[in-house]
């Protein structure tokens, strides 16, 4: 049996310009699904920036958000009610707002304005420059230190500007797990502060944040907060919603699908016509290996082991070029979202096994049906 591998080895590479065209074909349909994948994935985790930045277990929203940014009011009584549950350790609000900031140049900048809990500042991040306790200063802002960070000029601690028609300084300059997806600075600042200077509706809190006392806490809370009317999410619930909004109710999600399966297709249409036009050129090969006795199962594992070895080898080059492109824009474009993570691999690797699949069964089918009398006769 390794005989007649190497010897489809061989075979295999000898064809060099078939052989090119085959790892071609599949390195691309790699690098196209995974850079679809990727850039969906990238997309989906800055989606849920604010979640993950501000790190609360449990949250409490309106029935009808379906994503962090389009928040809508609740009542005070919410919180009063969240905080006297059996099983809540403490519970504050966040407030989450727009606001537009008017740089010393004269330019304008909208961010993204979050207001934490006065008291707490619970989901305040941590800091690299400055006090948190500045916060507290009149007109003090502490900025996010992201890919969106340069936009507001990268002001350092002391720096002003205007926000609303309203003086703000920055006290501190943040780091965060994750940035944000539409390309908007964000600040941080009390929650009174916020409701200062940004427009609200009669209702500001967008959030409820809380912390049980324990994970078996959880049921009840979100059984009694149901029961009020509102909704009470796991972090981990929330961003499965915001994913399910993006991926089934904007269109992304559709268009990224398109996309793969039309590399999908791209590669398979490559390597199916490629390794059958191998196949056939080949044909008096595989015939005379028939006539000397080889069984029909030995060249049916050929053929499957010249599959597998183009295909594991283009789904290789294909991540490597894929990951190279990935790393090269991130150096240069700092918004750019795409990530690859094990799931984008294990599609990209499944539809890799079944392009060697069917390039597999359609040269089996010609090899099995060849007779060495026809090959001789010839």
């Amino acid at each position: 049996m390794p005989g007649l591998f190497a010897l489809a080895y061989k075979l295999l590479v000898n064809d060099r310009a078939k052989f090119t065209a085959l790892l071609i074909g599949i390195t691309f349909a790699v690098f196209l699904i995974l850079q679809m994948t990727s850039m969906f994935a990238g997309v989906l985790k800055r989606a849920s920036a604010t979640v993950v930045n501000v790190g609360a277990k449990v949250w409490v929203m309106d029935p009808s958000v379906n994503n962090v940014v389009s928040s809508i009011g609740m009542p005070d009584y919410v919180e009063d009610f969240a905080r006297s549950i059996p099983g809540v350790a403490y519970a504050v609000p966040l407030y989450s707002g727009a606001a537009l900031a008017r740089l010393p140049d004269g330019s304008y900048q909208p961010v993204s304005v979050l207001g934490l809990d006065d008291t707490s500042l619970f989901g305040r991040p941590e800091l690299v420059q400055g006090r948190i306790e500045d916060i507290y200063a009149d007109n003090g802002f502490v900025i996010v230190d992201d890919s969106e960070y340069p936009k507001l000029g990268s002001p350092p601690v002391g720096a002003s500007f205007e926000l609303n028609d309203r003086a703000a300084r920055i006290v501190g300059v943040a780091r965060v797990a994750s940035s944000t997806l539409f390309g908007i600075p964000t600040l941080y600042t009390t929650y009174s502060r916020a409701v200062q200077y940004i427009p609200s509706t009669r209702f500001t809190t967008a959030y409820v944040l809380i912390e049980p006392k324990s994970p078996a806490d959880v049921p009840v809370i979100q059984r009694q907060i149901g029961r009020l009317g509102y909704l009470a999410l796991t972090s981990d619930q929330f961003i499965k919603r915001i994913a399910n909004f993006y991926t089934y109710k904007t269109g992304l999600g559709t268009n990224i699908l398109l996309m793969t399966v039309i590399s999908f297709m791209v590669g398979l249409s490559i390597s199916g016509q490629t390794f059958y036009s191998f196949i056939i050129e080949n044909l008096e090969k595989f015939g005379a290996l028939k006539a000397i006795g080889a069984k029909g199962r030995e060249l049916v594992l050929m053929i499957l082991f010249q599959a597998t070895f183009v295909s594991l080898t283009g789904f290789g080059l294909g991540i490597g070029l894929s990951t190279a492109l990935i790393a090269l824009a991130k150096m240069r474009l700092a918004s750019y979202a795409a990530v690859i993570t094990f799931d984008n691999l294990a599609l990209a690797f499944v539809m890799v096994i079944i392009i060697a699949g069917v390039s597999s069964y359609v040269g089996v089918r010609r090899v099995l049906r060849i007779e060495p009398f026809d090959i001789f006769r010839g």
